[in-house]
């Protein structure tokens, strides 16, 4: 992967700071240019000369070094992206408060570059009212965030808090970041995405749902955004993955508020992308007090969820519409009945099972389309769903921009 960008990475105090080092080494090797910019505490984590090593430049880390350098807004201006990595809790609520204290807070106000972070903390600090309504607050300014992941931590937490790995945050960064004067080839389309699970309760303490992590459906986002979509996110409940910033993100829960959030908004966008899992079967009537276990078993009665993807094609005027297919086997004859009997445009179909699919950082399909009523495919291997997201994208896109010329749904 080439980053031939101008980047401004910052660091500030925490012991995943040492990941910084790897991180400047990358983006070197990407063909970056590389300039670091280390807050005080910063320092005691790692030092200016390792990372000057690394990107043969001087380490800036005095927001006074002259009273003539005016270093912040130098650095501002010279940066094609601002990266922090890690954003401790603390440089979080600076950047939300608007708070010049140092070097690398007032270069992030100073400049008009995209400013992207990676927190890192504990993971009850990550919880904690204030860390969230921070995040919210620098999501609404177009700030983009990666993670945090979930996994074990420095202190012996286990949770959300650990620093994305260096290696995700360079496959991540050619979707955040596009130069405004480049139009992309879904430039102003309007794309709603479903993304994640749902969940159907069963009693205030259960509920159905399956293992989907989102990271698909995100991924996809992300790249239409960088693609130049106006996106709409319709979610329902994920852990460890982060919308786009410029997108817009609904969050639901069940079957029916995701439809319910589709329906209303179908009729605004250009392009529909269904890959949430939604549930097949919801219980009409949850219990309102816990269902107590009983020996000789529980019997419930489940009814059939809204076809979101069937209620979608219905509609007119009509979105273009991609579904997915997650199956177990007979994965590609199980996708074309899907895209036949539900109207679809293009369907993406992939094996689940033996991590790949759901709840995978990887994944790998076959996508299907009509052309002249001629059934067409294209197969693309097993990768991590960040980059299989931007070829998928490629591909909607091609095939949106031209669809009057393949489509039997088109004119429908």
């Amino acid at each position: 992967m080439t980053i031939n960008n101008k980047i401004v990475l910052g660091i500030t105090g925490g012991i995943a700071a040492y990941k910084s080092a790897e991180l400047a080494r990358l983006l070197v090797k990407a063909g970056a240019q590389v300039k670091i910019v280390m807050t005080s505490n910063a320092q005691k984590f790692i030092t200016a000369l390792t990372m000057q090593a690394i990107t043969g430049h001087e380490v800036y880390a005095n927001l006074f070094v002259s009273a003539a350098a005016m270093e912040h807004i130098n650095l501002a201006r010279w940066a094609d992206i601002v990266l922090v990595a890690p954003a401790s809790a603390n440089f979080m609520a600076q950047l939300a408060l608007g708070s010049a204290a140092d070097l690398l807070s007032s270069l992030c106000l100073a400049t008009t570059a995209p400013l992207v972070i990676v927190p890192a903390m504990n993971q009850v600090m990550w919880h904690h009212a204030a860390t969230q309504a921070n995040r919210q607050v620098l999501q609404q300014r177009a700030v983009h965030i990666l993670g945090p992941e979930l996994g074990s931590q420095a202190c012996g937490d286990h949770g959300l808090g650990r620093m994305m790995a260096p290696e995700t945050i360079i496959e991540h960064l050619p979707l955040l970041v596009r130069q405004p004067h480049q139009l992309g080839p879904l430039a102003g389309v309007r794309i709603v995405i479903t993304a994640g699970p749902t969940r159907e309760n069963l009693d205030p303490v259960r509920f159905l749902s399956n293992h989907s992590s989102g990271k698909m459906g995100y991924a996809l986002a992300h790249a239409a955004v960088a693609a130049g979509a106006k996106v709409t996110l319709i979610s329902g409940p994920v852990l460890s993955v982060a919308a786009p910033a410029a997108a817009a993100l609904i969050s639901v829960t069940t079957a029916q508020e995701m439809c319910d959030a589709v329906l209303a908004r179908v009729n605004e966008c250009d392009i529909f992308i269904g890959v949430a899992a939604v549930a097949d079967y919801y219980c009409p009537e949850p219990a309102q007090q816990k269902i107590a276990k009983q020996q000789s078993g529980c019997q419930l009665t489940l009814l059939a969820t809204p076809d979101i993807i069937k209620l979608v094609s219905a509609c007119r005027p009509r979105p273009f519409i991609v579904g997915f297919a997650a199956e177990t086997h007979d994965l590609l004859s199980n996708a074309m009945a899907k895209l036949k009997n539900k109207g679809m445009d293009v369907i993406i179909a992939n094996q689940v099972g033996a991590d790949q699919g759901i709840n995978s950082d990887d994944n790998e399909v076959t996508v299907l389309w009509q052309k002249a009523a001629i059934m067409q495919s294209l197969s693309l291997a097993r990768q991590p769903k960040i980059t299989l997201a931007q070829q998928l994208i490629q591909l909607l896109a091609s095939l949106y921009n031209n669809q009057e010329h393949y489509s039997e749904h088109s004119s429908a």
